[in-house]
């Protein structure tokens, strides 16, 4: 089975007088169906690597690989569409819009790919917002809503082009313990579908939410310093 988001040899290294590198050569394969955390101490470059995985940010050298092709020699409106096309976005603080509605924010990844009808979007939003049990809130703003119920919105709007993979930044750092559950268990859903044949993949300092996952991987100074299989996927 190929992956799905695969780096090889991936070294990110930012400039100035001293130059820090963020993350060490890191050779990571995620498969479709598999729900991976990525740990770590502050400092140790696991969100600095999520953003390489996410085209977010490009190697220093090393590729960052979507579905088999590379990327670093991409120009930045490639780039920006395999972000569109293949990969979702959840972060800990959600980035709704606050002028739009929870409908509205989710229609926005659609309108930017636009391979949709106006209907079609509408149609996708509204039943992207209901899965998730926010019927009542489609025509709320994100003021209107408790922070359980943004971040759901916020994964809607990630899923709103059916991506291949999710990847998410401490999802659940800004919700209480009930709200953090439904984010979790929402995530594991969205491996748990075997037509779909998505991967998840979390940044997180939970480690109890990290032993939930199928492989967690922990990097410390830039590098993956220990890797284990949790639960098969």
């Amino acid at each position: 089975m190929s992956a799905l988001l695969e780096t090889k040899g991936a070294v990110r290294i930012i400039g100035g007088e001293v130059p820090t590198t963020l993350v060490a050569g890191i050779d990571l394969a995620v498969q479709p169906g598999e729900f991976v955390a990525i740990t770590g101490p502050s400092g140790s470059g696991k969100s600095s690597l999520l953003y390489l995985l996410g085209l977010l940010d490009l190697p220093t050298s090393g590729d960052v690989f979507v579905d088999g092709a590379a990327t670093s020699k991409l120009n930045e409106d490639m780039r920006a569409h395999l972000r569109l096309s293949k990969l979702g976005f959840v972060f800990q603080f959600h980035f709704l819009l606050p002028e739009f509605t929870a409908l509205e924010n989710v229609l926005l990844p659609m309108r930017a790919l636009g391979k949709l009808t106006e209907a079609q979007m509408q149609a996708r939003g509204r039943e992207l917002l209901t899965s998730l049990g926010l019927e009542s809130q489609i025509q709320k703003r994100p003021e209107q809503m408790s922070g359980g119920q943004r971040q759901r919105v916020a994964i809607a709007r990630a899923l709103a082009n059916d991506p291949a993979v999710i990847l998410a930044d401490e999802p659940t750092g800004n919700l209480d313990t009930k709200s953090s559950e439904q984010v979790l268990t929402i995530l594991r859903g969205l491996v748990s579908n075997g037509k779909a044949a998505r991967a998840v993949v979390i940044v997180t300092h939970d480690l109890e939410l990290a032993a939930r996952t199928d492989r967690r991987v922990h990097i410390v100074d830039g590098k993956i310093a220990t890797e284990e299989t949790l639960h098969s996927p």
